[in-house]
């Protein structure tokens, strides 16, 4: 009996001491988050064919990698960390998956690495420096590369440095395995860390021009690589060539079938060039992807973000059921019923804004909320409802200091005030002084920082054409229309709006009627103007 104690509390003590030995390199970082810490599942269904072969010999460990390595390309950053844990506690020795660890803690395009962060990713960089020797001439190389991305003592402000040296380190690794498509992409993904994540980009400038042929060399061998065209989508799309990602978003949305924000990134690069239709399916099917992921099949990877896009694709697409869908699937997911209200005026559906009952909190939502209660009953007839309204989000446009990611309220709250007063202006007879406001909303409109999707499912250029055209200023309207479709290529309430400036000026384009045509044949709605 003695001897089978002992036994058994010698088999305690080594699976303990197995144990601890695949967590103790993260003893100095201290205790592991939860949300990393509990285990990921390997998906049986989702995931794509991509596959990056590692020195390891455990299977296990080799789908684990394989799948936290989709994961980072999907932006699933937390999921990915897990799923590199899982593949260093199959085989303790991997000196890669220990990399894969520290590479996904790091910061990446949606977000950087925060302080608290920093100490597991720079416990499992020097983990996997550790196991050096049990790598392979290529992974030693990524492992190198990463030593110089993170440090001890994490300084927010100093993070600049370390993304320089790492970009300058995969600079190399790049050149020196030169068809190794990771190796190209994590060496744009550096370089694109250098840069402002949000706003306009121009194609022409030394460091862009350098990100692009980076990416398009990958994209060249081959153009369904998920982490090298989720690249090139963003950066495009706030250039004046969104149209070069075209190619590879063709294939992007299928390459991770059950990632969401993959299946939604074409639309980043549809909305520009104009193919909402295509923009709507593949927020349909992103939003697909996160409702499947309760059931163990798909990635919920920003689901709030998914609907929006489908919203505002759906809303440019003449699309209103579908629209208004997503508006109410963003209400319950967030209880901010802003974009419902917003989509419902869009099409017309007045009747059915008056009935909403639940107000946003937020003061911007709640502002956007009273907009649309103000336009609903002024079309309803309640012209005095309209103004109690409008004072209420002209005050937030005057006053508030806060932003809806990103936006200020004097310009997103006020495009819709000058949209409601200059609704109430012209229906009150007043058409110069509509024109007027109109005008206004177009100017705070433009002023607005680069979005995608834009904050507002409809641009203030449609109220304005439809004044001009009520003033008779046909010439004027056209001007308009084609500066909207400028911005927002083949939207059918422009296209409308145009055909009409034309028709008012005795002028037809048979262009413009095929566009027409072609743009609103996936439209469930009749349009008498470019706005209701």
């Amino acid at each position: 009996m003695r001897r089978l104690l002992l036994c058994c509390l010698c088999c305690l003590i080594a699976g303990s001491t197995a144990s601890w030995a695949q967590e103790s390199h993260l003893d100095a970082a201290g205790e592991v988050p939860k949300y990393v810490k509990d285990p990921i599942p390997l998906y049986t269904a989702g995931l794509g064919p991509f596959h990056r072969p590692i020195s390891s010999k455990n299977a296990e460990a080799q789908k684990f990698f394989d799948q936290g390595f989709q994961m980072m390309y999907a932006f699933a950053r937390i999921d990915a960390i897990r799923s590199f844990r899982e593949a260093w506690k199959r085989d303790p020795d991997c000196a890669i998956c220990y990399w894969g660890e520290g590479w996904a803690w790091g910061s990446y395009l949606n977000g950087p690495m925060s302080a608290d962060q920093s100490p597991f990713a720079y416990a499992a960089m020097q983990k996997a420096v550790s196991l050096r020797d049990k790598a392979t001439p290529k992974e030693r190389a990524f492992i190198d590369a990463l030593t110089v991305r993170y440090v001890k003592d994490f300084k927010a402000d100093t993070r600049k440095e370390q993304d320089q040296a790492y970009a300058n380190a995969m600079e190399k690794v790049a050149k020196q395995f030169p068809d190794d498509l990771d190796a190209i992409t994590l060496y744009a993904d550096a370089l694109f860390l250098l840069e402002p994540r949000r706003g306009t980009r121009d194609v022409n400038a030394p460091n862009i021009k350098r990100l692009h042929g980076v990416l398009e060399s990958a994209l060249k061998i081959d153009p369904k690589h998920p982490g090298a065209c989720h690249l090139y989508v963003h950066a495009t799309e706030s250039t004046v060539r969104p149209d070069l990602a075209e190619a590879c978003a063709q294939y992007l949305g299928k390459t991770i079938p059950g990632a969401s924000h993959i299946n939604h990134m074409p639309s980043h690069t549809w909305n520009e060039v104009g193919r909402w239709g295509d923009s709507v399916e593949a927020n349909t099917e992103a939003w697909h992807s996160d409702l499947k992921a309760d059931a163990g099949e798909g990635f919920a990877i920003y689901p709030d973000h998914n609907l929006h896009m489908l919203l505002y694709a759906a809303s440019m697409d003449g699309q209103g059921a579908r629209a208004i869908q997503a508006g109410k699937d963003y209400a319950k997911r967030t209880s901010d019923a802003m974009y419902h209200a917003l989509t419902l005026v869009r099409f017309g559906r007045f009747d059915e804004v008056v009935e909403l009952a639940k107000r946003p909190e937020r003061e911007i939502p709640g502002a956007a909320f009273d907009f649309s209660m103000g336009y609903a009953r002024l079309k309803l007839g309640e012209p005095e409802f309209a103004k109690a309204y409008l004072a209420k989000v002209k005050k937030v446009a005057d006053t508030s200091k806060v932003e809806f990611r990103n936006h200020s309220a004097a310009r997103l709250i006020g495009v819709l005030a000058n949209i409601l007063d200059g609704e109430i202006t012209l229906m009150a007879g007043d058409v110069p002084g509509a024109i007027a406001k109109f005008e206004t909303a177009v100017k705070l409109d433009d002023e607005m920082d680069y979005d995608e999707p834009e904050p507002l499912p409809f641009p203030a250029r449609h109220w304005l054409g439809a004044a001009l055209i009520e003033a008779k200023r046909f010439a004027d309207a056209e001007a308009v229309y084609k500066k909207d479709l400028e911005q927002h290529p083949h939207n059918g309430w422009s296209l409308l709006g145009l055909q009409q400036a034309l028709k008012g000026q005795g002028k037809t384009d048979p262009a413009v009627d095929a566009d027409l045509k072609k743009s609103w044949s996936r439209s469930d709605t009749w349009i008498r103007a470019s706005r209701f």
